[in-house]
């Protein structure tokens, strides 16, 4: 079974702070819900068996929109309510994806943040490696916006964010670093569960890179393949939503 994990929970605060109203990012359209980020990220490629949706600030506007808009592939989507999303933040939201994961029976997992868009080719480029995969793309490291991973003198990754967007900060040697694409996929079903059932309930509050550390933190580069993401935005705010709709 492959699994498509979208988390789409969070405040959407500084989408909704561009358009002057509060809004739910994911499901924002201008002319039609074709043109939502949802739609995009479920319909770029029909050839998952699940589509794990974890919403949670307006949920109800979230399931409205699933239940009217996704109709055609209904009978595919888990959609699942993360209401800790404010408390708790993006790693819960992936628990909870992963949760009914690992109680399941699949062969690859793929886990894409729900304010994203990419290209079909680059994205085909996840789907299509027999490897794990982590994703960059070649947009200015910002730390206003980027998550990081770079590699450390041994070539093990890690990743760094700044939750308050300020700066970020290297501590030790590196071999080479990069901006995220913050699309990964997981192929191996016995390190998911290991990796799952190691994080105690306090490492799910925070960050989804806790997660995304454990899993890869330990395999040398060259032990998953780097895809590049061609064409990227991270839709922060309106006018990069926009910028989708000139290409």
């Amino acid at each position: 079974m492959k699994v498509l994990i979208i988390t789409v929970a969070g405040s959407s605060t500084r989408f909704s702070r561009s358009i002057g109203k509060e809004c739910l990012k994911c499901i924002y359209y201008e002319e039609d819900f074709t043109q939502s980020l949802l739609y995009k990220t479920v319909y770029r490629d029909l050839s998952f068996d699940k589509y794990v949706i974890v919403g949670g600030y307006k949920f109800d506007e979230l399931k409205r929109a699933v239940d009217l808009y996704l109709q055609s592939v209904k009978d595919k989507i888990v959609l699942i309510n993360n209401e800790k999303y404010a408390e708790y933040g993006s790693g819960y939201s992936l628990y909870l994806g992963l949760q009914y994961v690992v109680d399941g029976e699949f062969d690859e997992v793929v886990f894409a943040e729900g304010d994203l868009w990419v290209d079909g080719e680059s994205f085909a480029a996840v789907l299509n490696s027999p490897q794990d995969v982590i994703t960059f793309n070649r947009d200015t490291i910002d730390a206003l916006k980027s998550v990081v991973f770079y590699f450390d003198k041994d070539n093990y990754v890690h990743y760094l964010y700044d939750m308050a967007h300020n700066s970020l900060e290297i501590k030790e040697p590196f071999l080479s670093v990069y901006n995220s694409g913050q699309i990964w996929k997981f192929k191996h079903i016995q390190r998911v569960k290991d990796a799952f059932y190691s994080l105690g309930g306090d490492k799910w509050q925070g960050t989804n890179l806790v997660f995304i550390q454990k899993y890869f933190g330990e395999i040398k580069n060259g032990g998953f393949e780097l895809v590049e993401m061609k064409k990227w935005f991270n839709c922060n705010t309106v006018s990069d939503f926009r910028k989708i709709g000139d290409i």
